[in-house]
């Protein structure tokens, strides 16, 4: 089965300029056969154009409803590779931190074994350092950096 993806984009309103197009149907014409090609390109099928109603504000508290000219685009999804983002992501490798693997029949160190296992352990700063008192485990002290306007001697 075959399944699509849609997008829907507003009709252009005025036409483009151009050598030898003079009228303004030629224009318009000129405008709508460069979007259509673009889109194309893209790998986007034309489907039909529509006109739909849109409610916009008009004043503090009334509303007046407006026509907008849309034109449908579709094109096909691959159903046996997916979507492309899908395959992007699907043949990224992942990666998983694994401990070694450790055989039941050969004797492991329990240390050895702790060591594969547990995460690294973190040491607090000495008594006798400088900012251990101040700012405590895992704190840094504050990062001082000159102003830019400061007189310099």
């Amino acid at each position: 089965m075959q399944r699509y993806e849609f997008t829907v984009i507003p009709a252009p309103r005025r036409g483009e300029k151009a050598r030898g197009v003079k009228t303004s149907e030629d224009r318009f014409a000129l405008a709508l056969t460069n979007l259509m090609n673009r889109m194309g390109a893209e790998g986007w099928d034309y489907v039909r154009a529509d006109v739909l109603p849109c409610d916009e504000r008009a004043g503090l508290t009334g509303t007046k409803t407006t026509y907008q000219n849309m034109l449908v685009f579709r094109r096909t999804i691959m159903a046996a590779q997916g979507t492309p983002a899908l395959v992007a992501v699907a043949a990224e490798p992942t990666l998983v931190p694994r401990a070694p693997p450790v055989s039941m029949g050969e004797d492991v160190m329990p240390a050895q074994l702790a060591a594969t296992l547990s995460p690294p352990v973190r040491t607090a700063p000495s008594v006798g350092s400088a900012t251990a008192g101040r700012y405590g485990p895992g704190k840094a002290p504050p990062v001082v950096t000159p102003r830019a306007d400061a007189a310099v001697d």
